[in-house]
């Protein structure tokens, strides 16, 4: 009887006006060959990310983020934060 484990960005989708990215990671176990549990964990990539963070990235999410976030969309973001942000 073996385990094994796998982990696969399953999802990742662009939303919103600031073109947010959101990637769902699952972790499957699976024996002998046969999944037997299944677990999320998602996290949102944010057009403000720095390049080291972005470096920590998939190849699919940075290729993505090279081409959603582009510099305006960088700077109505930077824009939208300082309005929203308290006094």
């Amino acid at each position: 009887m073996a385990l094994t484990e796998e982990t696969v960005q399953d999802k990742i989708e662009v939303v919103g006006e600031f073109k947010h990215i959101q990637v769902r990671t699952a972790t499957v176990i699976k024996r002998d060959g046969t999944e037997i549990s299944r677990s999320f964990h998602r996290h949102v990539v944010q057009p403000d990310i720095s390049a080291d963070d972005l470096a920590n990235e998939s190849a699919d999410v940075r290729g993505i983020a090279a081409q959603v976030h582009t510099q305006e969309v960088k700077d109505a973001y930077a824009a939208h934060l300082a309005a929203s942000a308290p006094e």
